[in-house]
């Protein structure tokens, strides 16, 4: 099967090539998947593609009117492909369902610790020999209520590390987990009641409709005076500029972010020569508060091999005419 891999980074290529050992024919390219870049994968069977790329419903018409049959995603989220769409044009969509809730789980987790113990601060100035403590000043976990929305993989896992430091945990979701309750003494609750309770915040909820911009100005309005707000899930849960207004005014106290609601245009490139025309991410750099990290929660060694086997046996599946377990 010939597959052209969109949005392809140098980490990439070696895990999938060592994955697929031949099986498949493998073309990567650096460029996003979207309505223009369609042309380059004329000739392919499928493509494989990340979370900026664009399957929305034109992107998909071209990519039928050039031959594709099939889509892979390397992600677990697929709010960026019009299923609908592929459905009506018999183009089959499969995912990887958990590379690694691991790796997403404890990097969100990591933000929290940088930012409490205000640790790149820290690192910047024992770099320019200022070895001075003032302003460092950071807060103990233990004892502190974390609110956790979405129990998923993800957020299971977070709770798990949270509990062992002795944080108390209010947890919302569709649907309770007794498990993580008992274990953990997770006490389930509504949003109004985690958004007034809790000291952090942090997300692990796919973008759906009701989820969209669901932290805003109201329900930071609910919040505790310098909560403290982590984002490890999709950019578009969080209303950026309602959040600039708190940091403002010390509403929200510390910010870690590993998505952006408009990252398509600046993650996972070298930007360092530009100038930044993204005016909303300018002003969030400013904040000593704020850590922002480029979707990279997912990057580990584990995960990657994971995407890899997942995806290759979604193509092994489709060649083989039978139906993969990962289709949407």
């Amino acid at each position: 099967m010939n597959i052209i891999f969109y949005s392809t980074n140098k980490f990439d290529k070696g895990v999938f090539e060592e994955e697929s050992k031949d099986k498949h024919k493998l073309k990567f390219l650096d460029v996003q998947l979207n309505p223009e870049t369609v042309f380059m994968a004329k000739g392919a069977d499928a493509i494989c593609i990340f979370v900026n790329d664009d399957a929305s419903a034109a992107t998909l018409e071209k990519l039928s009117e050039a031959g594709i049959k099939y889509i892979v995603l390397r992600s677990a989220g697929y709010n960026n492909v019009d299923l609908k769409k592929a459905k009506e044009l018999n183009i089959k969509v499969a995912r990887v369902p958990a590379y690694s809730p691991y790796a997403v789980a404890e990097h969100t987790v990591a933000l929290m610790l940088a930012l409490n113990r205000k640790l790149i601060r820290a690192n910047t100035r024992v770099h320019d020999l200022n070895f001075s403590l003032d302003g460092l000043t950071g807060f103990d976990m233990n004892g502190k209520t974390a609110g956790v929305i979405g129990t998923g993989q993800i957020g299971q896992i977070v709770i798990k590390i949270l509990h062992g430091f002795g944080c108390n945990i209010l947890a919302y979701d569709v649907k309770a987990n007794a498990e993580i309750i008992q274990k953990y003494n997770v006490v389930y609750t509504d949003l109004n009641m985690l958004y007034q309770q809790s000291d952090i915040i942090t997300l692990h909820t796919p973008l759906l409709q009701d989820t969209r911009y669901m932290i805003n100005k109201s329900s930071i309005e609910k919040m505790k005076s310098g909560v403290m707000l982590i984002n490890t899930s999709r950019g578009a849960l969080v209303n950026t500029k309602d959040v600039i207004a708190a940091l403002k005014t010390g509403k929200i106290g510390y910010l870690g972010l590993d998505v952006y609601e408009e990252e398509s245009k600046l993650f996972f490139k070298d930007h360092s020569d530009d100038i930044l025309q993204d005016d909303v991410i300018s002003r969030l750099l400013t904040f000593k508060n704020v850590l922002i990290t480029s979707h990279q929660a997912f990057l580990t060694e584990t995960a990657l091999k994971n995407i890899a086997e997942t995806t290759v046996f979604n193509l092994d599946c489709w060649e083989k005419n039978i139906a993969s377990p990962n289709e949407l």
